[in-house]
């Protein structure tokens, strides 16, 4: 599993979008038991936050302590750092086993056999993640020549599974047709370009360039979103499986 995000963890914390609590009610809705969650590669537990409304007890592992260090503290998450592909668990230990926006990072072999060995029988595995954006047909030009073209040979080899929705990872499960979801926000300036910063690829740029590609569509960026109405939609994604 790569660790892109530890630099700039507090950012993230900051500006990545929440899930929708309806999305997260869903989900649980297909869990029986509600005893112990798990949220792989939590970050700064977003989505273990809202899961410990549910659950007794919630862990949330990452492979970053700078992520853990910005953390939501809830009274009954438990943060520990552990890598997706081999944790610290007993076996069939989870009712419910989480990764959000990170599954295209992970060993799939190693990773689907670690989850075969710590959720519980009828437990319930899912993958969640959100796509890019979309927003005003002014800015969207701009972000979008941006994500193609100015960064676009610095994204990881792994970001094509998001661009693909994620239905080309492989997913060893029963799997459960969901229903669709999006999240529509209204951002400042200040909340657009956060998020921009927190991308990966905005890190391995300045990495390589020493200066923000951030930088070059700023100005313009700035112009059009005064203009807009400043609204923002992620189309969500979800697979939900048991196992075979």
């Amino acid at each position: 599993m790569k660790d892109n995000f530890s630099k700039q963890a507090t950012e993230y914390s900051k500006f990545r979008p929440q899930y929708p609590d309806a999305m997260i009610d869903y989900l649980v809705s297909f869990v029986n038991n509600k005893g112990v969650a798990l949220d792989i590669a939590t970050g700064n537990g977003q989505v273990a936050q809202k899961l410990s409304s549910f659950f007794e007890t919630v862990y949330g592992i990452d492979i970053s302590q700078n992520q853990l260090n910005n953390a939501i503290p809830t009274e009954n998450i438990i943060y520990k750092v552990a890598a997706a592909e081999n944790t610290f668990f007993k076996n069939q230990e989870f009712d419910l086993i989480t990764v959000a926006q990170a599954v295209h990072w992970f060993d799939f072999d190693l990773f689907y056999k670690e989850i075969y060995r710590i959720l519980k029988p009828d437990g319930i595995f899912a993958v969640l993640g959100y796509g890019l954006f979309s927003t005003n047909a002014d800015s969207d030009k701009i972000v979008q020549d941006y994500y193609r073209n100015i960064i676009g040979r610095y994204w990881d080899a792994e970001r094509k599974y998001l661009d693909e929705n994620y239905k080309t990872i492989p997913f060893p499960f029963d799997e459960i047709v969901t229903e669709t979801f999006e999240n529509k926000l209204t951002w400042t300036f200040e909340e657009l370009i956060g998020y921009l910063e927190t991308w990966s690829v905005t890190q391995h740029y300045i990495s390589k360039n020493n200066k923000n590609p951030i930088d070059l569509i700023y100005d313009d960026l700035k112009i059009s979103w005064q203009k807009s109405d400043k609204k923002v939609t992620f189309p969500l994604l979800l697979r939900i499986g048991k196992l075979k």
